[in-house]
């Protein structure tokens, strides 16, 4: 039933949708919206253009992850590749390319994971993430913002960080899931 409305007796209509702010890679937005009842209400709504990530996985089974500063945190987080998409960029590619930008490793094998809705409740964020392997060293290649430690961990590792609380990015959580289960049985 995948992006099937689960509640079709229920008709909600978008009225209006105001922009209120646009930013480098969101556009927030009020919306107005007529509820099954007849009332209206307003909405919060965050437009985002998508991302891509990678589960990167070298040949003796380490998993690739990126520490890096999140402003929204004001610390450093351990997550997987991942970065917004270019125009008409397909996701396959852009997390292709994120990983050899921030990892500085060519994916010699790139296929779908998971696609994930970070916060459905106000936000459209979509991301694809893929699972890269066959993985050839080479060098990173960073935005001039971007300030990125890459390190290799097990797979144990990693769950382990994720139920101490270590690791608390969603994408991240998700994909090291997935990826386990998945592929590791």
């Amino acid at each position: 039933m995948k992006g099937k409305n689960m509640m079709n007796d229920n008709k909600l209509i978008r009225l209006k949708r105001d922009l209120q702010c646009e930013g480098a890679i969101t556009k927030y937005y009020k919306d107005t919206v007529q509820l099954p009842n007849g009332k209206t209400a307003i909405y919060d709504f965050v437009g985002h253009n998508g991302a891509a990530a990678a589960v990167a996985v070298l040949d003796d089974g380490r998993l690739l992850m990126v520490s890096q500063y999140r402003n929204a945190l004001d610390r450093f987080t351990l997550e997987i590749p991942a970065g917004g998409l270019n125009p008409d960029e397909p996701t396959i590619k852009a997390a292709a390319r994120e990983v050899e930008e921030e990892t500085g490793y060519a994916c010699g094998k790139i296929e779908p994971l998971i696609t994930i809705r970070t916060t459905v409740a106000f936000c459209n964020e979509k991301i694809d993430i893929y699972l890269a392997t066959e993985l050839k060293k080479g060098s990173q290649h960073l935005d001039e913002d971007e300030f990125v430690n890459v390190k290799a961990y097990t797979l144990e590792e990693l769950e382990k960080m994720i139920y101490d609380g270590v690791i608390e990015d969603s994408k991240t959580i998700a994909a090291i899931l997935a990826y386990k289960n998945k592929y590791i049985r």
